[in-house]
């Protein structure tokens, strides 16, 4: 199984940007497609963007679409997240999720079977 690790999250003013990473380590990363998801107090965890294995498809919640970038880098088996105009409903704990199985539910957080810990983003207003 894969291990992921979430950096760079923090607190940021409305219109700011961050750059979220995701380590990964244990597995040949490069077999694995990549999510990032949110998790906002007293809300269910929603999808944000997910990358294929080579970094060459990319989908994104239209919520973020035209405002966050997923790429990946699988020399050093990193996963990021830019998120530029942030929003005060962009706030939540973000996490990286692994899936090793094909599917085409790229959006829903039961294809996943890896997480990280998480990282909060606050975005004030």
């Amino acid at each position: 199984q894969v291990q992921l690790v979430e950096s760079g999250g923090g607190f940021v003013q409305a219109g700011g940007s961050l750059r979220l990473s995701c380590a990964a380590s244990g597995r040949t990363f490069s077999n694995y497609r990549m999510g990032w998801f949110r998790q906002a107090p007293g809300k269910e965890r929603e999808f944000v963007a997910a990358i294929s294995r080579s970094g060459g498809s990319t989908y994104y919640a239209d919520s973020v679409k035209g405002r966050f970038t997923i790429s990946r880098d699988n020399a050093k088996n990193t996963v990021h997240l830019q998120m530029n105009s942030l929003k005060p409903e962009d706030t939540a704990v973000y996490y990286c999720a692994a899936r090793s199985i094909y599917s085409t539910n790229y959006y829903s957080a039961a294809e996943y079977n890896a997480w990280g810990q998480g990282t909060q983003v606050t975005v004030s207003s």
